[in-house]
């Protein structure tokens, strides 16, 4: 793995291709708190299994979204013409995959908080978008569990993944991130599509549906990461996750929230009153 890290964008590709051309899965940097657990573990490596593994690879969307890529492909090279089954969730990646082969393919990471350190803002940006996209992830399982969906794992991992693409502009393009955030920041009733497409040139929905699909992410994630599939109930929970997660960021008092609770509470057959409060258990435990 090439150790000098791309350089920063400043102006916009064009279109979707160009901005696709631009990542590589396995060139993603991963969190710091990853990459020093990895270091840990791998000077461990016969004491660990994939559930230990996963444990702490589940909370970084970066390093999950490598280790599927990376196992999609490997498959696709083994089995070129093979109708196998999606590998869905972290877990189900390490196993086929092996701990041996995974720290042989993984070695010391390149660290996401080190390339933002030095453009103010972009830290903090990166950051508020870890934390909702996590926040997000425990409600979507949380509203699984209730649901007895068998797909909680996935479902868990969706939500995490559901905004990959808003953390790949603050980490390839933190200028532009910056003043999209600056733009909706000064015009609360700014639409994101709408600034996204003056200052991107794509949606970046469409574009993390691109890579999600030259990745050869598992199917199941990408169609309910898909929000335009908002009647299926697996999306439903989702979305619902990420609305909630969006808007308590800064407190429960967002006005946005009652409308929240009352769609919550309908796709889980239950009470307002209840699921407020599962979703502040929710919140404390995670």
């Amino acid at each position: 793995m090439d150790p000098t890290p791309p350089p920063l964008l400043t102006k916009a590709p064009r279109d979707i291709a160009g901005w696709a051309a631009l990542f590589d899965p396995m060139e993603l940097p991963v969190l710091a708190e990853t990459a020093a657990a990895i270091e840990e573990w791998r000077a461990n490596e016969d004491a660990v299994d994939a559930h230990m593994l996963a444990d702490t690879l589940s909370r970084d969307p970066l390093i999950t979204l490598k280790l599927l890529a990376h196992v999609a492909r490997t498959i696709r090279r083994r089995h070129p013409d093979s109708e196998r089954g999606d590998t869905e969730t972290v877990t189900e990646a390490l196993v086929m995959l092996g701990i041996g082969p995974f720290f042989r393919n993984f070695g010391p990471q390149p660290v996401a908080e080190e390339l933002l350190a030095m453009h103010a803002g972009a830290l903090e940006g990166f950051e508020a978008v870890l934390r909702r996209a996590r926040r997000a992830a425990e409600f979507s399982i949380g509203f699984a569990v209730h649901r007895m969906d068998h797909d909680a794992g996935v479902l868990h991992e969706a939500a995490l993944l559901h905004d990959f693409a808003e953390l790949l502009l603050w980490l390839r393009a933190p200028t532009l991130a910056l003043e999209i955030a600056s733009r909706q920041e000064a015009e609360p009733t700014l639409r994101s599509a709408q600034v996204q497409r003056e200052l991107l040139n794509v949606e970046l929905p469409d574009l993390q549906h691109a890579l999600m699909l030259a990745w050869h992410l598992p199917a199941l994630l990408v169609r309910i990461t898909d929000d335009h599939h908002g009647e299926d109930p697996q999306v439903r929970n989702v979305l619902l996750a990420i609305r909630v997660a969006r808007h308590s960021g800064r407190g429960w008092d967002n006005p946005a929230l009652p409308d929240d609770v009352r769609d919550i509470a309908d796709l889980l057959q239950m009470g307002e009153e209840p699921v407020r409060r599962l979703l502040l258990d929710i919140d404390d435990d995670s």
